[in-house]
């Protein structure tokens, strides 16, 4: 059985990401099931509770104020509509439930008060619950904790060289820095990228790098096609091949064997028999949603993921509120 290792260096990363990609496959589902029940994927919904007139820059962000993407902006929900939706989430077999609001920072405000509501009537449900709420302080991070927060979600999006080609309006160290807040709070971390930003091969290498590196490698790692958005600076890059999400998806499983890989943004426009091939390579999460949206980016419905299971004989994961084990070796 592979054991969970913090000091990968990037020659080893690249021998493994450029292997012969059915290699490489075979290498990452190997890894997989002696990690993982290979037939059970974690069902997460995502709902965005505060949409748009955020202030960042991101190149691929629908959500940013600056562009003109024709989304509409919308205040934050209240804690009653959010649970109410938590719950069916739940009734329909989520075991994960992320409130994500369109803000750079979180502001120790009124608004922040209400999200931590929300974590408290959430967490209440039996849910593991997470936000995407941008950059927190070590502070709001205890808080956030002390209110029943599972996991805190905070893409690295692309490597750090690349990182200034994609935001201007923050750093990547700006990232690291929350990732550690969290960490120090007692709150497991959802932490991934994009893929399709116009990054090189390299680039990837280097910002799974940077994850396989950190001191606990994170519980949940999102592995996203860019979902090109009209209005966005990135809205006319090509389609993301499906191959190069599978070999994302396998390397990372094979670097961080105990984390969650969640096959993320793209996946509406992946086939079953494509979604099949990143299960097979590691992935087990996804994210799914009532409606056909994912916060304001096209997502496959609830009713098309259970044809999908069937078909490929999947079910969903029934999860307890603990963290993955991470041992060293």
């Amino acid at each position: 059985m592979s054991t969970v290792r913090n000091d990968w260096s990037i020659q080893e990363i690249e021998n493994i990401y450029h292997q012969p990609l059915l290699e490489l496959v075979y290498q990452a589902a190997t890894v997989h099931r002696n990690w993982h029940q290979p037939n059970e994927v974690q069902v997460c919904t995502l709902l965005s509770v505060k949409t748009g007139g955020c202030p960042e820059d991101c190149s691929y962000c629908g959500q940013a104020a600056r562009y003109h993407t024709g989304i509409t902006v919308k205040s934050l929900m209240s804690k009653e509509d959010v649970v109410a939706i938590a719950q069916r989430a739940k009734d329909s077999g989520s075991s994960r439930f992320c409130m994500a609001a369109a803000w750079r920072e979180v502001r120790d405000n009124r608004d922040f008060d209400t999200i931590l509501e929300m974590v408290e009537g959430v967490n209440e449900l039996g849910l593991e619950v997470c936000c995407t709420l941008g950059m927190i302080t070590e502070s709001q991070a205890q808080r956030l904790q002390e209110a029943g927060l599972y996991a805190y979600n905070h893409n690295l999006d692309t490597s750090k060289d690349h990182y200034k080609e994609i935001i201007s309006t923050r750093t990547f160290d700006d990232r690291l820095d929350t990732l550690t807040n969290v960490r120090k709070a007692g709150i497991t971390v959802c932490s991934g990228g994009i893929i399709g930003l116009g990054e090189t091969h390299e680039d990837r290498i280097q910002m799974l790098h940077t994850l396989a590196t950190l001191p606990k490698h994170p519980e949940s790692v999102p592995v996203n096609a860019l979902a090109r958005v009209k209005g966005t600076p990135l809205e006319n890059l090509p389609k993301i091949d499906s191959w190069e999400m599978v070999r994302m998806i396998a390397t990372a499983r094979i670097l961080m064997p105990a984390s969650m890989v969640r096959l993320s943004a793209g996946r509406v426009e992946m086939t079953t028999e494509e979604q099949g091939w990143c299960f097979m390579a590691g992935a087990n999460s996804i994210f799914t949603s009532e409606t056909d949206e994912l916060l304001v980016t096209p997502n496959s419905r609830l009713e098309d993921d259970r044809k999908m299971f069937d078909v490929l004989g999947l079910k969903p994961m029934v999860k307890e509120k603990t963290v993955q084990p991470n041992v060293t070796a």
